[in-house]
C-alpha cells in the first residue's frame, strides 16, 4: 500500500470531483482522442492536432483499413476513438472495437435477443467514472450499455444490458416505429436520446427522455407535443397531444451540451404527417424548434422556431454548434443552427436571442382545402444563405438533353419561397435533404469560420387526393402497400434510384418471406418499419410484394388502415434531367466557409465533381453530398460526402483543395481524427449505397508514414 500525504488525497479528491462534474471530459494537456460523437459535445467537427497541417498533408497515405464484412445496408459511424481504440459499428449495427493504430479488432457485439434489421447508425456515446467506462448505443428500439474494454453488455444496466427508447413516450408509442440513428448527449451520469420515428399519419410522439447511465433509469421527459397548461398546448388542436394521429416533432438529428451551464441544445423536426397540417392547425411548438433545456431536470430554458406549421419537412438536420465569437471586441458564447434551407441561424446561448435579427417574411397561405398556414416564416438577415434560395426558369440546366420537357414541367409547378404543397406540384429548393443535412457544421475556435457541406438539388412535392372510404377494388395487400410503401417505392413498385429508393419489383428469388417480413416489421437502413401493421395486413402486404396474392378484389370489413387525413403525396421525386442529373445549372454541392462574427462569406467552392462532363471540360459542378467534414488547426478541412468516392483536404483559410484519395467506396459519414505515438491518424467511414453507389464496409484509416 502507498502512503499518500493527505494534501496529495485532497487533490486527487478535487480532481475526481471537478472529472465527475465534467461527465466523460478528462483533463487531459492535448486533445489527441476523439472522444465524442463529431469531436466534443459543441459538436464543431475540430481537432487542434497539428501533424498532419498544410505544408505535409500532400504525404498522407493509407496505412490500414478494416473491412467489417457487412454491406447489409448503409453505414454513416463517425466513430470515436479513445485511449488508443477506435469503437464504431457496422451496417447491421455490430459494435465494435479496433486497436486505433493498426485498424486489429478487438472485440465485437450484437445482440441476438432480436432477430431484425436495424437502421442507421451515426456513432455511439463514451462514459467513464473511476475504472467503469462504458460504450452507450442505440439499435432497434433500444440503448445499449456495454462495458468499453470488453464489449460485453453491463448486465446492472436496465433489462440485462438494455432500456427501451419507448420508456418516457406513453401508450401513445405502443407497436410505433421508435428508434435513434444518432449518439446521445452526456451530461454527467446521464443520457439525453434523440429519435427517429415514423414521418406519416399516426408516427409515435417524438419526446426528448433523459436515462441514467449507471441504471438505465428514467430521468426525465420534455413533451415535445405540449398538453394542458403546458408551453405550447395552445399552438395545436385541444386532443393533438393525446389523440394519436398526429405525433413528431422529434430530434432525429442530435444534440449540442454545455457542461458547464449544464444545458443541452435540441433542434427538432416537424409533425407528422409531414406534408399536411389541417388536423394540427397552429404553429405546432416545440416542431422544428431549437430548445434549451436544463441538462438535469429536463426544464424548458428558451426555444426559437424556425418554421412555423411545418408542411414541408423542414427537420432541423443537424446538432448546433457551440461556438465562441469575437464581436467588436466582446466574446460572445453563442450557439449556431443549419437548416435545411440553407440558413444559419445565431443566439446567445445563455438567453436564447438573436445575434442578428430574424425577420417574418410574409409567405403565401393558398394551401389545399384544410390546411390552415402561417402567414410568415422566419429568415435571419445574417449570415447570407449558403445555399441559393430560389430557382429561376433560365436557371434549368444547359446540360440537359431535355431542357424543353424540364421548362414544361418548370411551368406547371408552384415556385414561391416557402409555397404550399399542392396538387400540381411545389418546388422544394434546397431540396428536402437540403442545404443542410445530418453530416452538420464544423466550427475553427482559432479563426471564428463555419464551415458548411451543402445539396442544390431541387425535388418536387406534389400531393394528391386520397379516399376516406376503402377502396373495393384493391386486394388487401395492394392497399396496403399503398397506404405505406408507394411514397418511396411507387405505385409500381418500381422505384426511384436516383432519391435511393429500389425497387420491389423482383424480390422473388432475391429475399426470402422471412426476411422481407422482418424488414417490414423493423425496417431497414433509411426505411422506417412498420410494427404496428396487424398480422393479417403484413401478410397480405408481403404476398402482393412477392406477387402470390389474389389478384380479385377482396372483400374488406375495416381491417386494412384506412387514410386518415385527405391527401397523400407521389414520393420523394427530385427534378431531374433525362441523364439523371440535377435539372439547375451547377454547383450541385458546396463547401462554404462563414466568418460567423460578421455574418459575411469568406469563400464558397463545388464539392464534388462528375468524372464524365470533367472529362468534357466541364467545370467542377459539385455533387449531391451527405456526412461533414472536420476542421484542424494544422490549418485543413477533411471531408468524404460526395458520391465520387473520393476523400478531399482543403486549406481551411481559402479553400484550395490541397489532397484527394480515391477511397473504396463513397463516404457518407464524418471523419475523425486522433494521435497515437507521436503519428496523427484521419479516419473515414467507406459504405457507398446512398444515392445509387456501389456497396462498401471498410474503415480507411491515412496518416504520414514516419
Amino acid at each position: 500500500m502507498i502512503n499518500r500525504p493527505k494534501k496529495f488525497n485532497i487533490y486527487l479528491f478535487l480532481f475526481s470531483l471537478l472529472s465527475f462534474s465534467m461527465g466523460s471530459c478528462i483533463l487531459e494537456e492535448e486533445n489527441v482522442d476523439w472522444k465524442e460523437y463529431l469531436g466534443g459535445p459543441d459538436r464543431n467537427h475540430y481537432s487542434d492536432l497539428t501533424e498532419i497541417n498544410t505544408s505535409n498533408v500532400s504525404q498522407l497515405q493509407k496505412v490500414w483499413e478494416f473491412h467489417t464484412g457487412d454491406t447489409s445496408g448503409q453505414m454513416q459511424c463517425n466513430p470515436i476513438i479513445v485511449d488508443g481504440l477506435l469503437f464504431g459499428s457496422t451496417a447491421s449495427i455490430e459494435i465494435f472495437a479496433l486497436d486505433a493504430a493498426t485498424g486489429k479488432e478487438v472485440w465485437r457485439f450484437k445482440d441476438v435477443r432480436d432477430e431484425q434489421w436495424f437502421s442507421t447508425n451515426r456513432g455511439v456515446a463514451y462514459w467513464e467514472l473511476g475504472g467503469d467506462s462504458r460504450i452507450l448505443f442505440s439499435a432497434g428500439s433500444w440503448l445499449y450499455a456495454l462495458h468499453a474494454k470488453t464489449g460485453k453488455l453491463v448486465s446492472s444496466f436496465g433489462d440485462s444490458g438494455r432500456v427501451s427508447l419507448k420508456a418516457g413516450l406513453g401508450d401513445l408509442s405502443k407497436d410505433k416505429f421508435v428508434i435513434a440513428s444518432t449518439p446521445g448527449a452526456v451530461y454527467r451520469n446521464s443520457i439525453i436520446m434523440p429519435l427517429r420515428i415514423s414521418e406519416s399519419t399516426g408516427a409515435a410522439p417524438g419526446y426528448i427522455q433523459s436515462f441514467n447511465v449507471i441504471t438505465g433509469k428514467l430521468n426525465w421527459v420534455f413533451k415535445t407535443i405540449p398538453g394542458p397548461g403546458e408551453t405550447g398546448y395552445a399552438t395545436w388542436e385541444k386532443d393533438n397531444y393525446l389523440n394519436g394521429e398526429v405525433g413528431g416533432a422529434n430530434s432525429w438529428a442530435g444534440m449540442s451540451i454545455d457542461r458547464k451551464r449544464g444545458l443541452v441544445f435540441v433542434p427538432t423536426g416537424s409533425a407528422a404527417f409531414d406534408f399536411y397540417g389541417g388536423n394540427r392547425k397552429g404553429d405546432n411548438l416545440f416542431a422544428n424548434c431549437l430548445l434549451a433545456l436544463d441538462a438535469k431536470t429536463g426544464k424548458l430554458r428558451w426555444f426559437y422556431q424556425l418554421t412555423h406549421h411545418d408542411v414541408w419537412d423542414r427537420d432541423l438536420p443537424a446538432p448546433p454548434n457551440l461556438v465562441t465569437l469575437n464581436m467588436n471586441g466582446k466574446k460572445v458564447e453563442a450557439v449556431a443552427q443549419i437548416t435545411k434551407q440553407g440558413f444559419v441561424f445565431v443566439f446567445e446561448r445563455e438567453t436564447g436571442k438573436p445575434l442578428f435579427d430574424i425577420e417574418e417574411v410574409p409567405v403565401a397561405i393558398n394551401g389545399v382545402p384544410g390546411e390552415v398556414l402561417s402567414p410568415t416564416q422566419p429568415r435571419p438577415t445574417k449570415p447570407a444563405p449558403f445555399a441559393r434560395q430560389s430557382f429561376k426558369e433560365e436557371e434549368i440546366s444547359l446540360f440537359a438533353e431535355n431542357r424543353n420537357e424540364l421548362v414544361e414541367q418548370y411551368r406547371k409547378i408552384r415556385k414561391g419561397w416557402y409555397d404550399p404543397p399542392s396538387l400540381e406540384g411545389t418546388l422544394i429548393f434546397p431540396g428536402f435533404d437540403g442545404g443542410g443535412e445530418w453530416g452538420g457544421a464544423a466550427f475553427d475556435k482559432e479563426t471564428g469560420l463555419l464551415y458548411v457541406n451543402a445539396t442544390e438539388m431541387p425535388w418536387v412535392l406534389q400531393l394528391t387526393k386520397e379516399k376516406n372510404e376503402i377502396n373495393k377494388s384493391l386486394s388487401i395487400g395492394n392497399e396496403v402497400y399503398l397506404n405505406n410503401c408507394s411514397s418511396c417505392h411507387g405505385a409500381n413498385k418500381k422505384g426511384n434510384s436516383a432519391s435511393g429508393y429500389p425497387s420491389l419489383t423482383a424480390l422473388v428469388g432475391r429475399k426470402k418471406r422471412d426476411e422481407i417480413e422482418r424488414i417490414v416489421t423493423g425496417g431497414k437502413g433509411m426505411m422506417p418499419g412498420f410494427p404496428s401493421l396487424k398480422a393479417e395486413d403484413k401478410k397480405a402486404l408481403v404476398d402482393h410484394l412477392l406477387g402470390i396474392e389474389k389478384q380479385e378484389a377482396v372483400e374488406k370489413s375495416g381491417n386494412s388502415p384506412a387514410t386518415k387525413v385527405p391527401y397523400g403525396f407521389t414520393g420523394y421525386n427530385k427534378f431531374l434531367d433525362s441523364k439523371g442529373y440535377p435539372g439547375i445549372q451547377p454547383p450541385w454541392g458546396t463547401l462554404t466557409a462563414i466568418n460567423l462574427a460578421s455574418g459575411e462569406h469568406v469563400w464558397q467552392v463545388p464539392l464534388g465533381e462528375y468524372a464524365e462532363l470533367s472529362a468534357k471540360g466541364v467545370p467542377v459542378t459539385g455533387t449531391e453530398n451527405y456526412g461533414g467534414g472536420i476542421v484542424t488547426k494544422g490549418g485543413l478541412f477533411f471531408i468524404g460526402a460526395t458520391k465520387d468516392e473520393r476523400f478531399r483536404a482543403f486549406e481551411k483559410s481559402t479553400g484550395k483543395m490541397l489532397w484527394q484519395a480515391t477511397i473504396p467506396a463513397s463516404s457518407f459519414a464524418s471523419p475523425s481524427t486522433y494521435k497515437i505515438n507521436d503519428n496523427q491518424y484521419v479516419v473515414v467511414v467507406c459504405g457507398g449505397t446512398k444515392l445509387g453507389t456501389k456497396k462498401g464496409d471498410s474503415y480507411v484509416a491515412f496518416a504520414i508514414r514516419k
